[in-house]
């Protein structure tokens, strides 16, 4: 794989990363009554899809075996899942130990 399309992938992986972990703090912030605006909640489904989307597209129309598709698009989907996860854990973590004080 050429070092350009290694790019590629790294910044849709950040991208993506960067939307979860927006999506996941709004709707956390909305379930908990603070104020989130519609525009930035609306940007950060748009960012989580256009990422998948890029990334589908970018794996559509590699010269990969099937495998290694198949390999990246699971590792981006468990990495987006770890950001959220540990996001929610450090989020429910400092709210638990704010209530101990």
């Amino acid at each position: 794989m050429d070092l350009n399309e290694k790019g590629y992938y790294f910044t849709i992986l950040l991208f993506g990363l960067f939307a979860v972990i927006s999506v996941q703090k709004s709707v956390r912030d909305r379930s908990e009554g603070l104020a989130v605006t519609d525009l930035y909640y609306g940007i950060s489904w748009f960012a989580t899809i256009a990422a998948m989307v890029l990334l589908t597209i970018g794996l559509w129309n590699a010269d990969l075996a099937r495998s290694e598709k198949g390999f990246y698009a699971m590792a981006f989907c468990l990495s987006m899942f770890s950001a959220i996860a540990v996001q929610k854990n450090t989020r429910d973590a400092k709210m638990f130990e704010d209530k101990e004080l």
